[in-house]
């Protein structure tokens, strides 16, 4: 950790251009649960794999083949639609109940895998993380050797731990329409969910400029004075003030120094990092007391300025001599495409030429602001 001060040192390659999603295939996300369905309980989780389609369009078309109300479905995480993808969702299933047929449930785009009871709703968060397998094409055969190397020493330099753009909206925006409504100087959206997702996007666009001053100043993989501390896959916040081997722990990447969601009631840090981030909010939000009265968008929390990818492995495609295939394991919250670009130029195909509403503001891995949800 301690010889990488920007995402930019970490590749030789350059800025390379690779296209993801040129088929579905190509964009492979297992989901991995915070925990197992017991096999008793009233509900029941439904664990399956979707092609072409987002998770909520997938829970809902099982949520009537269920004939259960689709406001009554949890799930962990939201996956797109330009993907294949594993995950679970739950729907409230009293015991009188049979297990339904798996291949009954099946169809349109979705394959049901297991079915198993639990005694609780599944909740946004509740996962551990997402496995990647991803397919990079496009890349000249001179190309792919100095590629691979670069994304190998992710697994050991690390990276920042951006949000993906996908969080802002099409058009990079909204974060200025939360702040011009946050200010009274327009409406704010109708819809509650665009209200939250236009909110989060203004936290996610403060946290990169903390981001942003530390990857400057050489100490977002460093220990900087008064810093609050978690782990990469995250748990409890620590506080470096109080403890003998903080900086160790941060360059052997045990623990991360963490940057703010800002909310009323996010944790706060101490000393030179504490004075940073106040800078930042007076420079990102002229007033404090805006989110402070809106904490019902999101009460805010901390998200680790770091992020290192596990069990990353790299390969060459025999079939495709542009192409390679990258795998690795992500805690909730990171983003897959933050990792390649990291390293390289991403021209995601899928999204060529979409609307707002089909590009969206969810990413492939995202929970939707799930640092508010802690």
């Amino acid at each position: 950790m301690s010889d990488t001060k920007s995402p930019t040192d970490v590749t030789p390659a350059g800025r390379t251009r690779v296209e993801i999603r040129r088929q579905p295939s190509d964009f492979q996300v297992d989901e991995l649960p915070a925990y197992e369905p017991v096999g008793q309980g009233e509900h029941l989780y439904v664990h399956f794999r979707k092609t072409g389609l987002d998770t909520m369009t997938a829970a809902t078309q099982l949520a009537r083949r269920l004939g259960v109300p689709g406001r009554d479905v949890g799930t962990a995480g939201l996956k797109d639609r330009h993907a294949v993808t594993t995950q679970s969702a739950s729907f409230p299933w009293p015991m009188k109940n049979e297990l339904p047929d798996a291949a009954r449930l099946s169809g349109e785009g979705i394959e049901v895998l297991s079915l198993a009871r639990h005694n609780n709703k599944l909740r946004t968060g509740h996962l551990r993380g997402n496995r990647f397998t991803l397919v990079l094409r496009g890349l000249r055969p001179e190309e792919r050797a100095p590629l691979q190397a670069a994304l190998e020493r992710l697994g050991t330099a690390g990276l920042p731990n951006r949000f993906g753009v996908q969080r802002f909206g099409r058009d990079g925006n909204n974060a200025d329409q939360a702040r011009a409504w946050l200010a009274g100087k327009q409406p704010a959206p109708r819809h509650p969910r665009v209200r939250r997702l236009q909110f989060s996007a203004l936290q996610s666009e403060i946290f990169h400029r903390v981001l942003d001053r530390r990857i400057a100043d050489g100490t977002w993989d460093r220990l900087l004075e008064g810093d609050l501390l978690q782990a990469p896959g995250g748990g409890k916040m620590l506080r470096s003030s109080q403890m003998a081997d903080a900086a160790e722990a941060v360059a052997a990447w045990r623990l991360s120094p963490t940057g703010p969601i800002y909310g009323a009631r996010m944790p706060w840090p101490e000393g030179a990092a504490k004075l940073l981030e106040d800078e930042v909010l007076a420079t990102g939000l002229a007033d404090r007391a805006l989110i402070d009265k809106n904490r019902q968008l999101g009460e805010g929390a901390r998200r680790p300025l770091g992020l290192r990818p596990e069990e990353l492995r790299v390969r060459e495609l025999v079939a495709d001599a542009t192409g390679l295939q990258v795998e690795f394991v992500l805690p909730k919250g990171a983003y897959a495409t933050t990792v390649l670009e990291a390293v390289c130029e991403v021209d995601d195909v899928s999204r060529r030429g979409a609307t707002d509403r089909e590009a969206g503001t969810i990413e492939e891995d995202s929970e939707e602001g799930p640092e508010n949800e802690r």
